[in-house]
C-alpha cells in the first residue's frame, strides 16, 4: 500500500515560511499533492524519500478552503498510580520528592485531537484502543466541529485507524480525510508534543487512588488547555530540517 493512496500528512503552512521550497502555489490554493511510490518499508526508505516528501506535503488553511487540520492519535497504557507514600512539595533548596514503588490501579487510553489553528483539543478516554474506540472516537469529532468543514486528519498509520469498518464509516462521511504520517516520522504530528505536555504537568507526578480519578484528571487538563490555547508554532526552517535529515543518513546508510 502506497501513501499516495491515503494522500499525505495535512499541516498549516501558516507554520512555517511561506517563500520555502516545499510550500508551492498548489498548497496555496488548499490541495494536497501525493507522493507516488513511497512505501513505509523502514525509516530508510522515509529517509532517502524525504527531500520529496517536504516538497509534497502541506494543506493550505483559511476561510476559502472551508477546512482545517485535526492532529489525532491514541496515548495507551495511562496508569492510575497511587504511591505508597505521600510526596513532600519543593521548597527552597529542595527539590519536590515522590516515592520510587507504587501501587498499580489499572489504565486508560487517552484519543485527543488536536487542532493545529488554534491548539485546542478534542479527546476521550477509553479502556482500549480498538476500531470499535475509534469510531466512537470519529464521531465525537464529528459532533464537535462544524458540519461544513472539510477535516483532514493527520495521523499514523496504525492498524486500528485502517480497519475495515473505519473505511466503511469514512465512506460515508465524506467530510474526513486521513493523511498518514511516513514510518519513523511520528514527530510530524503535533499530538505528540501536546502528549507530552500533558505528561509531564498532570500525569507523571500525579497519584491516582481509581481509573475514574485518573480520567477526570484528564478531562480537567483538557478544559483548562481550550480555556487558553496555545498553537505548537514549527521553529525550524525547511533548510535546517533537510540539513539534519542529511546528517542522519551519513550516520545511519551504508552503501554496498
Amino acid at each position: 500500500m502506497t501513501f499516495a493512496e491515503h494522500d499525505f500528512c495535512a499541516v498549516d503552512p501558516n507554520r512555517f515560511d511561506l517563500e520555502s521550497n516545499f510550500l508551492s502555489s498548489k498548497l496555496a490554493e488548499g490541495n494536497v499533492l501525493k507522493l507516488e511510490d513511497i512505501r513505509p518499508a523502514g525509516a530508510v526508505k522515509t529517509y532517502l524519500n524525504w527531500h520529496s516528501a517536504l516538497d509534497s506535503f502541506g494543506l493550505a488553511i483559511g476561510g476559502s478552503t472551508g477546512c482545517f487540520v485535526l492532529c489525532v492519535d491514541e496515548k495507551s497504557q495511562i496508569q492510575a498510580l497511587d504511591r505508597t507514600q505521600p510526596g513532600l512539595p519543593m521548597k527552597k533548596g529542595r527539590c519536590g520528592t515522590m516515592t520510587h514503588d507504587y501501587k498499580r490501579n489499572g489504565t486508560t487510553c487517552l484519543f485527543a485531537a488536536l487542532n493545529v489553528l488554534e491548539g485546542t483539543v478534542i479527546g476521550s478516554c477509553y479502556p482500549q484502543h480498538r476500531n470499535e474506540e475509534f469510531l466512537k472516537f470519529l464521531r465525537q469529532i464529528d459532533r464537535a466541529t462544524a458540519a461544513d468543514l472539510d477535516l483532514h486528519l493527520v495521523l499514523d498509520n496504525y492498524e486500528t485507524h485502517n480497519h475495515e469498518n473505519v473505511r466503511l464509516w469514512l465512506k460515508k462521511h465524506p467530510r474526513f480525510h486521513l493523511h498518514f504520517t511516513p514510518t519513523s516520522s511520528s514527530w510530524l504530528n503535533q499530538v505528540e508534543r501536546w502528549f507530552g505536555e500533558i505528561t509531564r504537568k498532570r500525569i507523571r507526578r500525579g497519584v491516582f487512588k481509581s481509573v475514574p480519578e485518573l480520567v477526570n484528571a484528564i478531562d480537567d487538563f483538557i478544559k483548562v488547555n481550550n480555556q487558553n490555547p496555545r498553537p505548537f508554532v514549527w521553529a525550524k526552517t525547511t533548510e535546517t530540517i533537510l540539513e539534519k535529515i542529511a546528517r542522519c543518513k551519513e550516520a545511519t546508510v551504508t552503501l554496498h
